[in-house]
């Protein structure tokens, strides 16, 4: 039978531009082009579209990191308007360059746009040039990790809410008013990262992790790990594993191949996957998620 399509997410083409993993045509592609595409997906039942956050890579990280990343923020905005049900995840947002509340309320009101739409994708950040660059760099990078984990809790508190207050080591604020705020308290927060931390910070804090640059061999071996903890033990609710099946799936092409890829990674934990398929063009890209619904999955 056709595959449940709750469990996809969609890697958004021409949203990023990263050496060896984006195609030529997506440099050039019109933003209605790829705005099309979500909307195929939202139509086909996808869960989620995501979009990555860099302000201003430097220029020397660019070869490696890729110079192209639209703000997910504007671009969910729009998509708001034109999509239905498919739901927005932010993958990553780097919580060192903004304070919670402006987290908060930026996403919070696009909650509200999108109809409650809005998944968090969170992470403390690696590139120490860009934190340089945007005026956070020193201390603020070197205690990145713990200033995440206050950033994460005053975020729980203060979503959903129109009075939030929040007392902690890094974050301190109450007596304010934020309105509109996000249509829910529970608004997901997904983790990102590639380290065994960001699977444990998921773990303590957060709603799922979404890691990124791990082989399937090293995804399965910290999900094995972070089962046996205490910390998964404690948890009151299943934690969302988002994998990423890479950029070349070929439904049209390859069938069998893209089902298998699929599969591997639900078996070692997988609970939602996001795919970016094989394409020579936007309208091909559209056709690639018409095939990858109809597989057997």
């Amino acid at each position: 039978m056709p595959a449940d399509m709750s469990r996809f997410g969609l890697g958004s083409p021409g949203f990023i531009m990263q050496p060896g993993a984006s195609c030529a045509w997506e440099r050039d592609a019109p933003f209605a082009q790829l705005a099309a595409i979500v909307a195929t997906a939202d139509r086909l039942g996808f869960h989620h579209a995501i979009c990555s956050e860099h302000i201003g890579v430097p220029a020397d990280q660019a070869v490696r990191r890729g110079a192209r990343y639209y703000d997910p923020l504007a671009t969910f905005g729009y998509l708001a308007a034109v999509t239905r049900q498919i739901k927005f995840a932010t993958s990553v947002l780097v919580l060192g360059y903004h304070h919670p509340l402006e987290i908060a309320k930026r996403y919070g009101t696009l909650d509200v746009v999108s109809g409650g739409r809005v998944i968090l994708g969170l992470g403390v950040g690696t590139l120490k040039e860009e934190f340089d660059l945007l005026g956070v760099g020193g201390v603020e990078f070197e205690e990145r990790g713990p200033r995440g984990d206050d950033a994460l809790r005053a975020l729980r508190a203060s979503l959903g809410r129109r009075e939030p207050a929040y007392h902690g080591p890094y974050y301190d604020f109450g007596g304010l008013i934020l309105d509109p705020c996000a249509t829910r308290t529970d608004v997901p927060l997904w983790i990102g990262g590639r380290s065994p931390r960001s699977l444990r910070r998921a773990v303590e804090l957060g709603d799922g992790w979404n890691p990124f640059g791990l082989t399937l061999e090293q995804t399965a071996q910290m999900i094995e790990r972070a089962r046996a903890t205490s910390a998964w033990e404690n948890r009151t609710k299943p934690l969302e594993i988002v994998l990423s099946s890479g950029g070349d799936l070929d439904p049209i092409g390859a069938p069998d191949a893209a089902i298998e890829k699929v599969r591997a990674l639900f078996e070692i934990g997988a609970t939602k996957v996001s795919v970016r398929p094989q394409a020579t063009s936007a309208a091909h890209f559209s056709e690639q998620l018409e095939a990858f619904a109809a597989l057997a999955l």
